[in-house]
């Protein structure tokens, strides 16, 4: 199985205060040992970084993206994302704009999302997105 982690995810990984035992963090550090293929996205190394403080940890988060296939999104992706965000909001489900470019990929890509945001099960339900269970 392929996966696309989604910032939540990585954002717990990185964490140092709190004990890495979430499931999802778990299947990354899993995926990181070759049981799985894992690839990034720009907007989600966009997000981490933001997050995140001082050149050591923003070394150490570069250098564990640059290790993994990148996917960067068409024009194509962009178009049926909107049409993703717009079927979710006739829906009544609003997502943000980065999930729906997101899913996107995942859809295009044939990955599954690897997530802690419940809003990624939100737009599963309206679509073709697969999400990683435990």
């Amino acid at each position: 199985m392929s996966l696309l982690a989604d910032t939540s995810v990585w954002s717990l990984t990185f964490r140092r205060d709190k004990p890495q035992s979430e499931p999802e963090v778990l299947a990354l550090i899993d995926a990181f040992r070759g049981r799985e293929t894992i690839y990034v996205t720009g907007l989600v190394l966009q997000e981490v970084l933001q997050g995140f403080a001082g050149p050591k940890a923003r070394l150490q988060i570069i250098d564990r993206f640059a290790a993994l296939p990148t996917l960067v999104p068409e024009m194509h992706d962009h178009i049926e994302a909107a049409e993703l965000r717009n079927r979710c909001r006739r829906a009544g489900v609003q997502i943000e704009t980065v999930d729906a470019l997101l899913a996107q990929l995942c859809i295009h890509h044939d990955l599954t999302m690897l997530a802690t945001d419940r809003d990624f099960a939100h737009i599963a339900k309206h679509s073709a997105l697969r999400l990683w269970k435990a």
